[in-house]
């Protein structure tokens, strides 16, 4: 194919621009032209449920789009300090390159308290490439179910839309968690398409209040619960978002008895015990500083204590911002408890902790 005459001019230009001072000049006839850097800037801004709020955003052509299920790092000034989260995208990629994202307010959070409270139209983001695997395969067939509690609602209504934007060609349905009626999201159009498509069901699930609708129940996830509200449960192929301990339980109650699970958690599960008391040397190769830290503490966390401040978006293991090169030592995965002691280049330090002496490449 015979380059664009844009981009024969970008490539001949490349050698003679300074990528910062030409987005500073650029940014100054619109807000998110830049000569590489993926920006996005909001469109909308409004209420989705109690303390959660839905953004609309415009990338800019440098973004490199996303799969339905996947998440992305959103980078914020705020208060003077660079701040980066990951948050799942609730649908896919809308025709004109337009996504929607929705935040829940997280105590002592600064990104989505920024978001919820001082975020407005015309605001622009740094936005990094789509992450995660909680996406459906190339062809869907067979029966599904989607188990969400809290925020991991957002990939699962994702995969709802576009599974509705095909006229939900299979039979799916999804048991959503919250603790109470006024947290839930979606719930208007969640009704909507379950009235439209006989082949979707939707179930609210209240931890906090009692059920008073048709489409809703009380409890937390258990297996009495979950036989009741999917009978079918073993012909069903499993996708499950939410808190870590949510995923741990879910795991535990449907592995071995589906012919599919796969699993995202947006909070470590419950650390597995171990003998990880005492402190361990850190050496950090490229700084040449050595520091004393706890085991069985993320490195990450460990880390900022001493006052670094490595990279990190997702802080659940990912996203992969915070990976860095391991030359020597053991680590301890805290999600599952495993000891690795092979050098790797992408240790992640989030959920990560120390086990013998280490050598990092910070």
């Amino acid at each position: 194919m015979k380059p664009s005459r844009r981009s024969r001019l970008r490539r001949l230009a490349t050698p003679f621009v300074v990528p910062p001072v030409f987005d500073f000049w650029a940014q100054r006839l619109h807000p998110t032209w830049s000569w590489e850097r993926p920006l996005a800037r909001v469109l909308a801004h409004a209420p989705a449920a109690a303390n959660a709020v839905t953004l609309t955003l415009k990338p800019n052509r440098h973004w490199t789009g996303a799969q339905a299920g996947q998440h992305v790092n959103l980078t914020a000034d705020i208060d003077g300090v660079r701040i980066t989260r990951s948050y799942s995208l609730d649908a896919p990629v809308a025709a004109d390159g337009r996504i929607t994202v929705t935040v829940k307010g997280v105590d002592e959070g600064r990104m989505s308290r920024h978001l919820l409270a001082s975020a407005r139209r015309g605001d622009v983001f740094d936005i990094g490439p789509a992450f995660g695997d909680l996406v459906l395969p190339a062809k869907v067939d067979g029966a599904w179910l989607f188990l969400a509690a809290g925020s991991g609602i957002t990939p699962l209504m994702a995969l709802v839309r576009q599974l509705a934007g095909q006229g939900m060609p299979v039979p799916v349905t999804l048991v959503y968690w919250a603790r109470t009626r006024a947290e839930l999201c979606f719930v208007d159009e969640l009704r909507a398409l379950a009235a439209r498509h006989a082949g979707f069901d939707v179930r609210f699930v209240l931890t906090r209040e009692a059920a008073v609708a048709d489409d809703e129940a009380a409890g937390r996830i258990d297996a009495g619960l979950l036989d009741a509200l999917v009978p079918d449960l073993a012909t069903r192929q499993v996708f499950a978002c939410g808190p870590g301990g949510f995923v741990a339980t879910a795991i535990e109650l449907v592995e071995g008895r589906v012919p599919l699970l796969r699993t995202e958690a947006f909070t470590p599960p419950p650390r597995p015990q171990a003998d990880d008391s005492g402190m361990v040397e850190v050496r950090l190769a490229r700084s040449g500083r050595a520091l004393q830290l706890p085991r069985g503490v993320p490195l990450l966390q460990a880390l900022e204590a001493e006052g670094l401040k490595p990279k990190y978006g997702c802080r659940m293991g990912i996203c992969n911002t915070c990976a860095c090169g391991k030359a020597s030592g053991a680590t301890r995965d805290l999600r599952t408890g495993a000891a690795n002691t092979e050098a790797t280049a992408a240790l992640k330090l989030c959920i990560s902790s120390a086990v013998s002496d280490l050598v990092l490449d910070l």
